[in-house]
């Protein structure tokens, strides 16, 4: 239980409810310290002892109630319950961690890097992503190894936020190669910095994956990349088992102004799911083919108003084509 000084300027019955030996008032408390008198400091001591508390829900509300503090006293307190022994605490304590905005305290992050625990390393990587700090470049890469996918996923994300053209080879050999489909979709969709030969080729490659979410992954990427070579495979895409490819590759195709593809995304307008409808009068609008206005032209009569919306700017696009 906290055994903090309260401060003059604090407020000495939240202090008191802080130190209670009911553990559910100590947990409201803790949650309280938000709207307090109490300075920032203050309250990052405070929910920073919370999360030694011996109430595991208590550490839990002080692990979540920490958010947004970019102090060092609690990126410490954080990382030292990622290894607590209550589930709740430690997953209250990553996602806390990933929301570090400061890139000035990623090196405490860096630091506790040697942790054997597969959930600590992960955890750390994905704190460590949005802060794309140089020197968490070799210990990503070196990451891509490790026996448990949790890390070699998060570390596949730290690698694409720092799009380091040095990691493209490691990453593309994720991409179809790992046993885990999860690290395999966020191998593809970190390629998307990458407009190397051998990131096109994974990512077609990847459009055969077993896994459909790995599939839907790769179609996104390849037009995020404006990989021409790959609208063959990619009109392929278009009729894969799962509309969610489908949708993906139609949208790759009309982000590359596929002209080959306007019979095939021309069908999709007739499509059960509107979804799949919508992205089809999206790419058509963005291909700008002369070809598309009678099946557009029909599209204006479909039973979804977002549809016929999409039709008629996808008709005015083509029209406004010279």
């Amino acid at each position: 239980m906290l055994t903090t000084t309260p401060s003059a300027l604090g407020d000495a019955g939240l202090h008191a409810r802080l130190g209670d030996a009911d553990d559910e008032v100590r947990r409201i408390a803790v949650m309280d310290l938000l709207d307090s008198e109490y300075e920032e400091e203050q309250v990052v001591s405070f929910l920073s002892a919370a999360m030694r508390d011996p109430s595991a829900k208590v550490r839990a509300a002080a692990a979540q109630t920490i958010e947004g503090y970019d102090y060092p006293e609690a990126i410490e307190a954080l990382i030292d319950a990622l290894s607590d022994s209550d589930a709740q605490v430690r997953e209250n304590a990553a996602t806390t961690l990933a929301e570090i905005k400061a890139a000035s305290l990623g090196g405490l992050l860096l630091a506790a890097l040697d942790n054997s625990d597969a959930f600590v390393t992960a955890a750390l990587f994905r704190a460590l992503r949005e802060l794309r700090l140089a020197g968490s470049f070799e210990p990503a890469l070196a990451a891509l190894a490790h026996p448990d996918a949790r890390v070699r996923r998060e570390a596949v994300g730290v690698l694409g936020y720092l799009k380091n053209i040095a990691a493209v080879d490691a990453i593309a050999a994720l991409a179809v190669q790992d046993s885990d489909p999860q690290v395999r979709k966020a191998a593809s969709g970190a390629l998307g910095f990458a407009s190397a030969p051998q990131a096109g080729i994974a990512l077609v490659r990847a459009l055969s994956d077993p896994n459909w979410q790995v599939r839907e992954e790769a179609a996104a990427t390849l037009g995020k990349l404006g990989t021409q070579a790959a609208i063959p495979q990619l009109i392929k895409a278009i009729e894969d088992g799962y509309w969610q490819v489908g949708l993906k590759a139609t949208r790759s195709l009309g982000r590359l102004k596929a002209k080959d593809a306007v019979p095939e995304i021309c069908a999709l307008l007739k499509h059960d799911v509107s979804n799949l409808r919508k992205e089809a009068a999206i790419a058509l609008g963005e291909i700008r083919d002369h070809r598309a206005i009678p099946e557009l032209e029909h599209a204006l009569d479909d039973p979804d108003p977002d549809v016929r919306k999409l039709a008629r700017l996808a008709l005015t696009q083509i029209g406004q084509t010279t």
